[in-house]
């Protein structure tokens, strides 16, 4: 076995707007501040494993889901107990349900206020 180089640190997500993803994430996961530029231009959360940096980009452009132009390249997979409240939580924080849901009894897919595909679960491992 080889010796490992690293760890993960972090999971970046580009977006429009890091103050209004960082909020939505705060209050979604449970997060605290961990680290912001001085133009709040990189914003990362901690307190979940690995930090979340949100990453402002000027010409950000939002994925679309599951097919188009502008393709999601990763998502989040949010554990939960119970994916009907927490489905109705994050709606009310500002996430959007996606219009297509392949499989709604496993898996719960929504978009951030940025547009960024995730999901909510309640699948575990046996």
């Amino acid at each position: 076995m080889n010796e490992r180089v690293g760890q993960l640190a972090s999971i970046s997500l580009d977006c429009p707007d890091t103050g209004q993803l960082a909020d939505f994430y705060i209050q979604l996961l449970g997060l605290k501040e961990a680290f912001a530029s001085p133009d709040r231009g990189v914003v990362a959360l901690a307190g979940a494993g690995p930090m979340l940096t949100l990453m402002r980009v000027d010409n950000f452009v939002a994925p679309s889901w599951p097919a188009g132009p502008q393709r999601q390249q990763m998502h989040l997979d949010v554990a939960v107990k119970e994916l009907e409240d927490s489905t109705s939580a994050a709606v009310e924080l500002g996430a959007t349900l996606a219009e297509y849901q392949p499989s709604p009894r496993q898996w719960r897919v929504l978009l951030d206020p940025a547009g960024h595909p995730f999901c909510l679960t309640a699948v575990r491992p046996d």
